[in-house]
């Protein structure tokens, strides 16, 4: 990502194509995995927002295999995240970087602690994030 974006806080992860992939109801977001194709390969992500959301969600395929979901909130700055491909790990999107690991916690920038993660159950071809 480029310095200019990162000053901006312009992260990587978009919104999925096909905003009618997901839904929110009862402190919980369902993903249909067949609408949602940037979930297909390890290392890609999707921000989920609006939609009556409470917060801000980054869920993503990580390269070990399993499906995660965080509040999209760095704890320093309050700026977006991004899986880093290749890696287990997510960057906040902003010029300090505060990198974190798969279970939240920080691995290394000047974010203040862990993120908040949700539990993600993968039901058939849905994920359930419970929120």
């Amino acid at each position: 990502m480029g310095l200019f974006a990162r000053i901006l806080g312009i992260c990587k992860t978009q919104p999925p194509k096909d905003a009618g992939c997901w839904i929110y109801a009862e402190k919980k977001v369902e993903v249909a995995l067949e609408r949602a194709s940037e979930l297909s390969r390890p290392g890609n992500g999707i921000r989920l927002e609006g939609k009556g959301l409470p917060q801000r969600i980054l869920l993503f395929y990580g390269t070990d295999g399993k499906f995660y979901a965080f509040r999209n909130r760095c704890t320093h700055g309050g700026r977006r995240l991004d899986p880093v491909p290749g890696t287990e790990s997510m960057q906040c999107c902003s010029v300090f970087g505060s990198v974190f690991a798969y279970n939240g916690e920080k691995i290394s920038g000047p974010a203040k602690g862990p993120l908040t993660s949700f539990p993600v159950e993968k039901r058939e071809n849905r994920l359930i994030i419970r929120l």
